[in-house]
């Protein structure tokens, strides 16, 4: 789980839903694909990047089973990745920030193996695999920073299992905290003040706790102040206290 950094004066404010912003001018390159990469090639991704009209609320990207055609880049907003179970009920499986890239599940079976819709408005940048293959075996570096992205991604997945199995409510919350913090430190946004994009009903959908349960424990480290919680607006006020209630090293 990533820690926490806090953000400097010359912190990013939040990108906007400008869909027709190229890669060599978004604030989020330095974390995304052209991350690895020079600016003429910088140019050569963006001549195969898609853009469309921002998603809005409860729009989805791509659906379970859908054919497996591109990965997708968050510019602006949050998604959830989810998979429906065999009674038609959605289980949490992720959630995409800016400058995350989603859609990586269809690769292995050219089919997408979870859903993915968007929270709140969101502006995405769809990049056809086939072309991103053909750019990524000219510009080793491309290459090689897709391949950090699924290695991530795993790890992630990894995580997450780690987290269901053996950690208590308390210390699943903290993590998914933490997790957020770490995202938004990043993108040099405030690590210690931000709003949650979901709802009490996805964090304990995905940590697999109750509404109830997650309410609860959100009370708990009010009391405890570690964190101050007024409905989705968050503020860590003791990170390393955070980080203990998570079991997580300094």
């Amino acid at each position: 789980m990533t820690n926490i950094a806090q953000s400097g004066d010359a912190a990013l404010k939040p990108c906007t839903h400008d869909y027709q912003v190229n890669c060599g001018n978004c604030r989020l390159n330095s974390i995304c694909l052209p991350l690895a990469l020079e600016s003429d090639d910088i140019q050569q991704l963006d001549d195969i990047i898609q853009r469309s009209k921002p998603l809005q609320k409860n729009q989805h990207l791509y659906r379970e089973g859908d054919e497996f055609q591109s990965v997708f880049a968050v510019r602006s907003g949050t998604l959830k990745a989810y998979k429906t179970t065999d009674d038609g009920r959605e289980q949490v499986t992720g959630f995409y920030f800016p400058g995350e890239i989603l859609g990586m599940d269809g690769i292995s079976n050219n089919a997408h193996a979870s859903s993915a819709k968007a929270l709140e408005t969101a502006a995405i940048c769809e990049i056809p695999f086939v072309s991103l293959e053909k750019l990524s075996a000219l510009m080793p570096n491309l290459q090689r920073h897709f391949f950090q992205l699924m290695s991530h991604e795993i790890t992630e997945d990894q995580q997450l299992i780690t987290l269901l199995s053996k950690n208590s409510a308390d210390e699943r919350v903290a993590a998914l905290m933490l997790s957020i913090s770490g995202r938004n430190a990043r993108r040099k946004l405030s690590a210690t003040q931000f709003r949650l994009p979901m709802s009490r009903v996805d964090i304990g959908n995905y940590l697999g706790l109750t509404v109830e349960t997650v309410s609860r424990v959100f009370s708990r480290m009010q009391k405890m102040e570690v964190l101050r919680v007024d409905n989705k607006e968050i503020e860590i006020l003791d990170p390393d206290g955070l980080r203990s209630i998570a079991n997580l090293g300094q």
